[in-house]
C-alpha cells in the first residue's frame, strides 16, 4: 500500500510510484499513434469516414457508467478486506484481554495467544500464496508449525488448536461458564473474518462483466480518432491519449483493487497488520515487542 503525503500541483504530473501510467503507457501511446495515422491518411491520402462527436459522447457516457460500477465494486472488495483484517486485529487484542480476565497469567495463556499470532500469519500465507513457516516457528515451535502448515487450511488448524487448548482448560474447570461463552464468541469472530477474506480471494468479479468492459474500452478508444479528426484537427492525438489514460487507467485500478490481498503497491499491507498483531500479543504477554513495520520507499507491504 502506498503511504505518502499528497504531491504538490507540480509533482502531481510526474509521480509514477503508485500510478497506473507505467502499466498502460503502451496502450496510451498506441491510441495516440493510431490517431496520428488516421489524421495523416484522412488529410493526405483519402478521406476516411468521420464519426459524429455527439455519438461518441453518448458512447463515452455509457462506458463511463460501466467503468464506474466496476470500479465501485472493486473498491468495495478492497475496503471490505481491510475491515475484515481490522476486525481480526481487534479480536486478537480482545482475546488477550479475555485470557487475562478468565485464564490469568501462565503458560496456557501464552500458548493460546501464540496460536493467535500463528493464525494471522498462516491466513496471510494462504491469501498471498507465500510460505510463512519461518514467521510462526518462533511463536509455536517447529513441531506445531510443521503440523499446521501441512494442513489444507493452516489458519483453520490454528483456530482448532486454540479451541482444543481452551477445551482442556474447561475440562479442568479453569474457565467459568461466562468466560467460555465470551472466548468462544471471539474465536467465532476470527473464523468469520477468515471466511470473509477467503470469499474475496476465491470469488473475483464476474469474468463476463470484466470482458464486456474491456472490449468496450478498446472499441471506444479505437473509434475515437475518427470522431476527433474533424473537430480537433492536429490535437486529436492529444485528446485521444488523455481519454485512453482515463479509461485504461480506471480499468487498471479496478484490476488492482479487485484482488486486495496481492503483494502489489496498492494491495493491503498484510505484513504490517500481522506485525501489529505480534506487537499486541507480545505486550499482552509482557514480552519484548517487535518493531512496527514502516514504509520502504513509500510502500507498506
Amino acid at each position: 500500500m502506498i503511504v505518502r503525503e499528497h504531491p504538490s500541483s507540480f509533482q502531481l504530473f510526474f509521480v509514477m510510484q503508485g500510478s497506473v501510467v507505467p502499466k498502460i503507457l503502451g496502450k496510451i501511446i498506441g491510441v495516440a499513434l493510431l490517431s496520428v495515422i488516421v489524421l495523416l491518411v484522412d488529410r493526405y491520402v483519402l478521406t476516411l469516414p468521420h464519426i459524429s462527436i455527439g455519438a461518441m459522447g453518448i458512447f463515452g457516457v455509457a462506458l463511463s457508467l460501466f467503468l464506474g460500477f466496476r470500479n465501485n465494486a472493486a473498491y468495495d472488495r478492497w475496503w471490505e478486506a481491510r475491515k475484515l483484517w481490522g476486525s481480526m486485529v481487534a479480536d486478537v487484542r480482545n482475546l488477550g484481554r479475555h485470557m487475562c480476565v478468565f485464564v490469568g497469567k501462565g503458560e496456557d495463556r501464552k500458548k493460546i495467544l501464540s496460536c493467535a499470532v500463528a493464525f494471522a500469519h498462516l491466513h496471510r500465507g494462504f491469501l498471498r500464496g507465500v510460505d510463512v513457516r519461518a514467521d510462526i516457528v518462533g511463536w509455536i515451535g517447529e513441531e506445531k508449525a510443521t503440523a499446521m502448515t501441512a494442513r489444507k487450511n493452516p489458519a483453520d488448524a490454528a483456530l482448532r488448536s486454540m479451541a482444543d487448548q481452551i477445551g482442556q482448560l474447561i475440562e479442568r474447570d479453569a474457565i467459568s461458564g461466562f468466560g467460555q461463552m465470551t472466548i468462544s464468541q471471539t474465536l467465532s469472530s476470527l473464523a468469520l473474518a477468515q471466511a470473509g477474506c477467503e470469499r474475496i480471494v476465491t470469488t473475483p468479479l464476474p469474468f463476463v462483466y470484466s470482458l464486456l468492459v474491456r472490449r468496450t474500452t478498446y472499441l471506444y478508444c479505437w473509434l475515437l480518432p475518427f470522431a476527433l479528426i474533424e473537430s480537433t484537427g492536429w490535437f486529436a492525438p492529444v485528446f485521444a491519449a488523455v481519454v485512453a489514460y482515463v479509461f485504461f487507467g480506471l480499468q487498471a485500478v479496478t484490476n488492482e483493487l479487485e484482488l486486495p490481498f496481492r503483494n502489489v503497491q496498492n494491495g493491503l499491507p498484510l505484513d504490517a497488520m500481522c506485525r501489529t498483531i505480534e506487537i499486541s500479543v507480545a505486550e499482552a504477554l509482557d514480552l519484548p515487542a517487535p518493531e512496527i513495520l514502516t514504509p520502504k520507499n513509500h510502500v507498506l507491504s
